[in-house]
């Protein structure tokens, strides 16, 4: 038999066992967050993901959509970089969903966000699977973050 503290130090999902409370929309963004939103904005798509990921695996509350429509969309861009067209649509698809019901969250601008991103599936279809080289990288999706 376990003891209790043999527990707490187990792992689960790559995260504690033992857990804070979940974000709140309202509150500021936690310093980790605010790393992957400045990885995001220089164009380290894939160190976002990386950064947001553990933040996202440690999330139990509504603001762990939110995380994952970012990470979606930071992947999206990484796939736009590496000429993966079809999975740059797919996962821009499912970051849109993610973020839908945000307006503002962790002091991100989620509903300007959400608007970049639309603009960015028409785009890339106007491209073509063989033009993403020719990406305007200046038209990619930027974070803002308002002071909450």
């Amino acid at each position: 038999m376990r003891s209790s503290s043999a527990l707490t130090s187990k792992s689960w999902s790559g995260s504690s066992l033992s857990r804070r409370p979940p974000l709140d929309c309202s509150e500021s963004p936690p310093r980790a967050f605010q790393r992957g939103i400045e990885q995001f904005n220089e164009g380290d798509y894939f160190e976002a993901h990386e950064t947001l990921e553990a933040l996202w695996k440690s999330e139990s509350g509504p603001v762990r959509n939110l995380l994952q429509g970012i990470i979606q969309l930071a992947v999206a861009l990484h796939h736009v970089r590496r000429g993966n067209q079809k999975g740059a649509l797919s996962l821009l698809e499912r970051a849109l969903v993610r973020l839908g019901p945000y307006q503002v969250c962790l002091g991100v601008d989620v509903a300007a966000l959400r608007e970049q991103a639309g603009r960015l599936a028409p785009r890339l279809r106007e491209l073509g699977p063989d033009w993403l080289d020719d990406f305007p990288w200046d038209e990619a999706p930027r974070v803002a973050l308002r002071d909450t």
